[in-house]
């Protein structure tokens, strides 16, 4: 009977309200953590993906080393604007050559294969 009027004086105060609160803002803020721990992980793996990559031989004109030929010249198609408006925005395109001369980014390696060097 005791705890009968332990229960009806907890509910009168507000009691309930105060535990129920607590519990919401304990299980958002570990929620809060939950997600911002996934997040690092996710930049971790996104981190080690890049760095096992080798760098992309990519020119100054956004174009791949492929596009490329032994001169140095890219014979990518580009969009080149023909006609522009008051705000000196482009209206029209046509296509034409890229204007890049020669492609100056990392030259990529060749494979190599090398025997170990300890007996396992």
């Amino acid at each position: 009977m005791n705890w009968i009027w332990v229960v009806a004086i907890l509910f009168w105060t507000g009691g309930f309200a105060w535990v129920a609160d607590n519990a919401r803002t304990a299980l958002k803020h570990r929620h809060e953590r939950k997600m911002e721990l996934l997040e690092a992980a996710r930049q971790e793996r996104l981190a080690i993906e890049s760095a096992n990559r080798g760098p992309e031989p990519v020119c100054g004109c956004t174009h791949h080393l492929a596009k490329h030929d032994k001169q140095g010249r890219c014979h990518e198609r580009v969009e080149i604007p023909v006609a522009w408006d008051e705000n000196k925005k482009p209206l029209r395109y046509e296509a034409g050559q890229c204007n890049c001369q020669q492609y100056v980014g990392p030259q990529p390696l060749s494979q190599v294969y090398a025997e170990e060097l300890t007996d396992l």
